[in-house]
């Protein structure tokens, strides 16, 4: 492979990287079509290997690639209309698609992958199936990486995409962003596939890499368009809680790749100008007394983020919005969490003993994030032998490359604990 083919090919691979989900989501509102559209984008990326060796990589290579895929999807419709039955049907569609105007304003296409996200999100989906089917069609998360955020097996997670693709085909479900007033039945869908999408990037489930920068930056973009949308209170805590964790990204990992927790991490490296917005976003959020879950979780961010040291910080305040948030949000997390916040109030014990109450219940046992908080726990009091169990069942349980070192470096600690320092 000559030079200038190798630069072309690692161009196309980065546009894919950041671009592709935008190209097809672009792809999906021309073609109306899911299987179409997935099919159309990996011919015009294919086709601009050749191309763009020949020509040069193109001022606007997004639009290149939308509007080659078009062109791509209409000679597929042209090629199964001449050995169909219903060619006349199919001849009418390619027409229809070879007059739609490929040059749209780019505005239009910043906007497709909000417009696909609330065509998943729409009330005649099964509300089980939306999320899921959103992260699989506009971030591009595979089925396997979808199942496991759900708990849940590939199989299972494959046919409700595939059901929730079929309802939209079937129901005629149009490419729209609603009209505001049908906006408040798709929110919770929404800001829930903005945050999973998040926390995807912020910290991937399985893998080699700790973060997505490509995923957190398009969930944060996400939210900005919704807010701009629907400014409405839970919409801001949601970008205040993206914006508060995206603040400490430079600083998760050290020089060599390894995780630093966050009470290790340089505070003054972290993003002030994010930070700065992300507290005005929850205050405003928090004096409207009309806040949910994802503004009580930027609170607790916020907290952090106020704190100059990890030893400044007011643990006193965080388990007392954690204990709001119980209220609001029940869940097994959130209550892991707040065992680990007491645990920081009150001594290592107070949190072993909640979260050894929450294990028992059987609902966090296949979660490593569980047990390896336990083991820090028992590792801070002095527990070895029983850190060194809880450390192993993590590591099991673990499938992110970064968080198995980390567990490994632990589970070394508690082998030979005069040996090592405490990170």
């Amino acid at each position: 492979m000559s030079q200038d083919a190798a630069k072309i090919r690692h161009t196309l691979d980065e546009l894919y990287r950041q671009e592709s989900r935008r190209v097809f989501a672009s792809l999906v509102r021309l073609l109306g079509d899911f299987d179409l559209a997935e099919e159309a984008m990996h011919e015009a990326f294919a086709a601009a290997i050749e191309a763009w060796q020949r020509d040069g990589v193109p001022e606007k290579p997004r639009e290149w690639l939308i509007s080659t895929g078009r062109f791509k999807a209409i000679d597929a419709i042209r090629r199964r209309a001449r050995s169909q039955s219903v060619q006349p049907e199919l001849i009418q569609r390619s027409e229809q698609l070879a007059s739609a105007n490929a040059s749209r304003a780019e505005e239009e296409i910043e906007d497709d992958r909000l417009r696909l996200i609330f065509i998943c999100c729409h009330p005649a989906i099964d509300p089980g199936i939306q999320v899921a089917l959103t992260l699989r069609e506009v971030c591009g998360l595979t089925t396997e990486e979808i199942a496991r955020a759900f708990l849940t097996s590939t199989a299972t997670m494959a046919q409700r995409i595939v059901r929730g693709k079929a309802k939209i085909r079937d129901a005629g479900i149009p490419f729209v962003v609603p009209p505001l007033s049908e906006l408040p039945a798709r929110l919770d869908a929404v800001l829930s596939v903005v945050y999973l999408v998040f926390n995807e990037g912020y910290s991937t489930s399985a893998g080699g890499q700790l973060t997505r920068v490509d995923l957190t930056a398009e969930a944060i973009r996400l939210g900005r368009l919704v807010f701009e949308l629907m400014p409405d209170p839970e919409v801001a805590g949601l970008l205040a809680l993206m914006l508060l964790h995206e603040s400490r990204r430079e600083t998760r990992l050290s020089s060599d790749g390894e995780i630093v927790l966050l009470e290790d991490q340089d505070r003054s490296r972290w993003n002030r100008g994010m930070i700065a917005e992300g507290q005005t976003l929850v205050e405003e959020a928090l004096r409207s007394r009309r806040f949910g879950a994802y503004t009580l979780q930027a609170a607790i961010s916020a907290v952090h983020a106020e704190a100059v040291t990890a030893a400044a910080t007011d643990w006193r305040q965080i388990v007392s919005l954690y204990s709001v948030l119980l209220r609001v949000a029940p869940s097994p997390i959130v209550e892991l969490n707040r065992a680990v916040a007491i645990a920081m109030q009150d001594g290592p014990e107070a949190g072993i003993e909640l979260i050894d109450k929450i294990l028992q219940r059987g609902e966090l046992v296949q979660y490593h994030l569980a047990h390896s908080a336990r083991g820090e726990l028992l590792r801070r009091a002095e527990r070895h032998e029983e850190a060194l169990g809880a450390f192993r069942l993590a590591l099991e349980l673990a499938r992110q490359e970064p968080e198995r070192r980390l567990l490994e470096a632990r589970i070394a600690h508690c082998i030979e604990p005069s040996r090592m320092d405490r990170p």
